[in-house]
């Protein structure tokens, strides 16, 4: 259900006295937000010229996006009607559109704000195209995932996208003291320092356990314990299916890669304690295995592909340990990346050249009728030769003279 859709004027959302702190510090301007300096700067420029676009605010938790939305549509005037796509369908949808139309009739602009953006499917998505596009709404959509991926791109070309950051430390603890003066408490120096950390740039996040904190510890400054009685343990920042999921794979990728054992371990552990799926990681160190190592270390790939099956026989949380070890074999195991240049060069090859016909010596003569037109004929069996190598064209005339495998020094 749409969370304001009556064109009549209501109370703003979120300022009643016993509203969450976040919601009642929630900024209303432009001059009360902290950080995120440089959208917000064209974002006022936009709000000021009065022609506002569709936009796309790209971020992570408690960075901004819907206090965003609602500055700018007070700021130029609109009406503002929100829902989320986690709990709305088309049928929301169609509500709002409805009142957007009417709204527009009496000379009121309507900026929708669709939180969650990236929950609606291909459909859904579709289905606010063509209000976009004629201007009955003014599209403001928040999403935590990468919208190239995660936004249609018919939609995503009509809209400015904005990425917002985690809130650095000195914008956090200016957010966290707002909300202390709401609260009339004191934080003890530990306990902020504290705070900060277990928020990661998550304003809302880090107002919820203050919030808590107080009401936890009735009396005195906060401390230390209080914080993190009221934090627990925090979830951490990862979506199997989005952008922190690549980034990280990306990292541990990169680590392996880099021959660096420790980073190597702290992003395993970034994905593993986040849930990723074990078989998931397995899969890369697999891979990992043979791209990046080789033929420098050959047991690289049985040690990958060891960790795989135990992995995936024995789960987690036991499963930690074969994982761990094969990403700390492949960091320290010596790289090599010439069977991926090899097989590069050969694709080339093949995209340059087409189906080359396979040398008559090479060809299998599986009957009478093929021997006689030459298949198989001169070909020369190396294992009757010293050492088990002999010299022939094994390449098609015409690549003959290629060649693919580049050995590198550290290959065996």
């Amino acid at each position: 259900m749409s969370d304001q859709t009556s064109l009549f004027p209501q109370e703003e959302p979120g300022r009643a006295p016993d509203a969450p702190l976040a919601s009642r510090l929630r900024p209303t301007t432009f001059d009360d937000l902290v950080g995120q300096e440089r959208v917000v700067t064209t974002l006022r420029d936009l709000a000021a010229a009065g022609r506002l676009p569709s936009i796309v605010l790209w971020g992570p938790p408690g960075s901004g996006k819907t206090t965003l939305a609602g500055i700018l549509a007070k700021a130029t005037g609109a009406r503002f009607t929100s829902i989320s796509a986690v709990t709305s369908g088309v049928a929301d949808l169609r509500r709002v559109i409805a009142e957007a139309r009417l709204a527009r009739e009496r000379g009121q602009r309507t900026v929708l704000f669709i939180d969650e953006l990236h929950r609606f499917n291909k459909a859904q998505q579709d289905a606010i195209l063509p209000h976009v596009e004629d201007g009955t709404v003014t599209l403001i959509g928040a999403t935590t995932e990468n919208p190239s991926f995660e936004v249609i791109a018919p939609l995503l070309s009509r809209s400015r996208v904005f990425r917002l950051e985690a809130l650095e430390p000195q914008h956090l603890e200016a957010v966290m003291r707002r909300g202390l003066a709401e609260l009339h408490r004191e934080i003890e120096d530990d306990a902020m320092a504290g705070l900060l950390e277990a928020s990661r740039g998550d304003a809302r996040s880090g107002l919820n356990a203050l919030e808590t904190a107080a009401a936890l510890s009735p009396e005195g400054p906060l401390t230390v314990a209080s914080i993190e009685q009221a934090m627990q343990e925090r979830h951490l920042l990862y979506d199997r299916a989005g952008d922190q999921h690549y980034d990280i794979v990306s990292a541990l990728i990169k680590s392996v890669r880099g021959s660096d054992p420790d980073a190597a371990v702290y992003w395993l552990a970034r994905m593993l304690e986040a849930g990723e799926d074990p078989n998931f990681v397995a899969r890369r160190l697999v891979i990992l295995a043979s791209e990046d190592v080789g033929l420098a270390d050959p047991m690289a790939l049985p040690v990958a592909v060891a960790a795989q099956q135990a992995a995936h026989f024995i789960g987690l949380p036991e499963a930690l340990f074969p994982l761990t070890e094969a990403a700390l074999y492949l960091a320290k195991a010596p790289k090599s990346n010439s069977t991926l240049g090899a097989y590069m060069a050969a694709r080339e090859a093949i995209q340059e050249t087409g189906n080359l016909p396979v040398p008559l010596p090479l060809r299998n003569a599986a009957t009478g009728l093929m021997r006689q037109m030459g298949y198989g004929k001169g070909y020369r069996y190396a294992h009757d030769f010293e050492g088990g190598e002999v010299e022939q064209q094994h390449l098609p005339d015409q690549l003959k003279e290629r060649r693919f495998y580049e050995p590198n020094p550290r290959d065996r």
